[in-house]
């Protein structure tokens, strides 16, 4: 049920036309997602992901990197080798916990992220131009439910 208005969401065409456009937009990160094909900076679409989460200067776990970006832990570790190797992160042992190991971009990984965004935020502008702010408002609480459904399903029990 809505709470504004007390009708069954799911027999309204609006949910509908949402749901088919979330299957629209899941597919198409996948897709970029999987692109295995690496940036002119030799980077993957995956590994900026990574490099992104830490864009707003937090140091964060493996597992919290993993959860923002959207990786398994298993994969977040390879790709950090990786990062780190070629100078874009640096890891540390958490003060607090010693068995967390605590990532952060470096000068040079922080400016390849900057550049990169600089590159794809006139694209993101461009195509939210035509929605008010009320409207990417309810978008994003939208999105927000509906993750918080799709980790209630990833963590229920299968019985």
């Amino acid at each position: 049920m809505s709470a504004s208005t007390g009708v069954n969401v799911t027999d309204r065409d609006a949910a509908t036309a949402l749901g088919d456009s979330f299957k629209t937009l899941m597919g198409a990160v996948r897709r970029l997602r999987g692109r295995e094909t690496h940036s002119h900076d030799g980077l993957s679409n995956a590994q900026f992901q990574l490099l992104f989460g830490l864009r707003e200067g937090k140091l964060l776990s493996g597992g919290e990197l993993a959860c923002v970006a959207g990786l398994s832990p298993a994969t977040t570790t390879q790709m950090l080798d990786g990062l780190e190797a070629d100078g874009l992160v640096v890891r540390t042992r958490s003060l607090q916990d010693r068995r967390k190991v605590m990532t952060s971009l470096t000068e040079r990984g922080h400016a390849l992220v900057e550049e990169r965004h600089a590159r794809f935020a006139p694209m993101w502008q461009e195509a939210l131009a035509g929605f008010s702010d009320d409207e990417l408002t309810t978008a994003g609480a939208v999105m927000a439910k509906l993750g918080e459904l799709f980790d209630q399903l990833a963590t229920a029990d299968p019985d």
